[in-house]
This record gives C-alpha cells, structure tokens and sequence, in this order.
C-alpha cells in the first residue's frame, strides 16, 4: 500500500500557484490610475473654482493629496481602481494573502516616483515579476484570484 500525500479534492495539501501580471497589464493599471487621478484632478478644480478666490496653497494641497495620497492608501487597503480593473493586486512578498502596510505603500510609491520605467526594468530578472519598488517595499505583484 502507497502513502497518501493528499486525496482527491484536498486543497489544503495542494500548493497553491501564484500568477504574476504581466508588464503589461502592470502598465494598462497604472495608466487607468493615471486617468483616474487627473480626472479627479479636474473635479476638485471645478470644485474649487465654485467657491471664488481659493488661495493658490489649497490647490497645491489638493494636488499632493490626490497624487500622494491615492495610489499608496489605496494599496495599503485593498487595490486602486487601475488594480481592481485589471485583476492584479499588491502583497506582502513574504505572505501573498496579506496586504502590504501603509509604510511599504509609500517606500513602493516614493521608489516608483524617483526610478519611473526604470523601476520596471527588474521585471524580466525575477521569477515573481518583481519591479524595483516591489523589491524595495517587499511586496510583488499578484493576479487577483
């Protein structure tokens, strides 16, 4: 009699198979936060402009925070809109079931600002698909299952 490692319709045993995104669909999520984010842009400049002679400091604030603020919050929490439209979402490289912390979404989103495409680069040297941000901030990008 052969030892039983698993049965039939046990996925406990089962390891389980991580997807990674394709740089592709990394940029097609990026871009429709970009889009997002300027469109955002536009409505709190409307917004703004209703209310008549608005100090030049507050739309600085409202400009930082709609570009500091969106992608790393939304990632700390569950996914941009980018994210959730491609399916790809961010976690912790270490345990992919967990999200990453607000710290590693700004350390990823402070080294994708400075390194730009350049960041992207590291994508084909890695089995995970592992962008330098996602190196840096200990994260990696998964396809949301």
């Amino acid at each position: 009699m052969e030892p039983v490692t698993s049965l039939p319709g046990d996925q406990a045993l089962q390891p389980e198979v991580q997807e990674y995104p394709s740089l592709m669909k990394r940029y097609q999520s990026l871009f429709i936060d970009f889009l997002f984010a300027l469109f955002c842009m536009f409505g709190v400049v409307a917004l703004l402009d209703k209310f008549g002679d608005i100090p030049g400091w507050v739309r600085f604030a409202a400009f930082i925070f709609l570009w500091a603020v969106y992608e790393p919050l939304c990632t700390a929490l569950g996914c941009t809109l980018g994210n959730y439209l491609m399916g790809i979402r961010v976690r912790q490289f270490n345990n992919t079931s967990k999200r990453i912390n607000i710290f590693q979404a700004y350390l990823r989103w402070l080294i994708k600002l400075v390194l730009g495409w350049l960041s992207f680069l590291a994508i084909h040297s890695n089995p995970q698909k592992r962008a330098f941000h996602d190196l840096v901030a200990g994260s990696v990008m998964i396809t949301a299952k």
